[in-house]
């Protein structure tokens, strides 16, 4: 169950209760980007506190963290072959 006051980021966990319940392996970067105005993994779990957390949405949760992670690599990439983008 994601808890009132939670999730917390630390040390690359993401806890998600007192209790402790966490999802490890979740890089600071991820953790902090945002999408229109928002931090997609603080928020998506913020939207389901007081819920506990079904098989199918602690795998929904790691697949948004690693289509995050990608994308962050693919912006980079892009940055990298278009270095003025955006163009001005």
């Amino acid at each position: 169950m994601v808890d009132a006051g939670h999730p917390k980021y630390t040390k690359g966990a993401v806890v998600i209760n007192k209790k402790g319940d966490k999802f490890v392996g979740v890089p600071e970067q991820v953790w902090n980007f945002y999408i229109g105005g928002y931090q997609v993994c603080q928020k998506w779990l913020k939207d389901r506190k007081g819920r506990t957390l079904n098989d199918d949405d602690i795998q929904h949760y790691q697949r948004v963290v690693v289509a995050l992670k990608e994308t962050m690599e693919l912006m980079q990439l892009i940055d990298d072959v278009i270095p003025e983008w955006p163009i001005s």
